[in-house]
């Protein structure tokens, strides 16, 4: 009973395009906060996500974030 519960679940999660939704205050912080440490997107979350890193943790999470998208495309 619990399989088919969990089958339907995932069935149903792959169907719909896109399950993220992101607030549109926020799209577009961390693209901006890399270019204008004058790297690219990847560069700044390798960066952020360095142990050691002083930065926020907002940004923390951003930068994880934009390491998973970017395995979305592939």
């Amino acid at each position: 009973m619990a399989g088919s519960k969990r089958s339907s679940a995932s069935s149903s999660s792959k169907s719909s395009k896109s399950s993220i939704h992101i607030n549109p205050e926020n799209k577009g912080k961390f693209t901006k906060d890399a270019k204008e440490h004058g790297e690219s997107v990847q560069e700044r979350a390798k960066e952020v996500l360095k142990p050691g890193s002083k930065a926020s943790a907002t940004e923390k999470k951003r930068a994880n974030f934009a390491r998973n998208a970017a395995k979305w495309k592939k």
